[in-house]
């Protein structure tokens, strides 16, 4: 069995797998949510013309 993606100290559990507990698979859902796995993206100064033509 795997280690728990977000504890690290218990095994995976069949019914939260990847996780160890709800607990665990509830913080995974958090950080989604508030945006803790987020990928930083470099703005494009040309996009906010694309809709401006001269």
């Amino acid at each position: 069995m795997s280690t728990c993606p977000i504890c690290r100290k218990a095994d995976a559990d069949p019914k939260y797998k990847p996780f160890c507990s709800r607990r665990c698979s509830e913080v995974d859902l958090q950080r989604w949510f508030t945006g803790g796995y987020a990928i930083p993206a470099a703005l494009d100064e040309g996009a906010e013309d694309d809709g401006e033509k001269d």
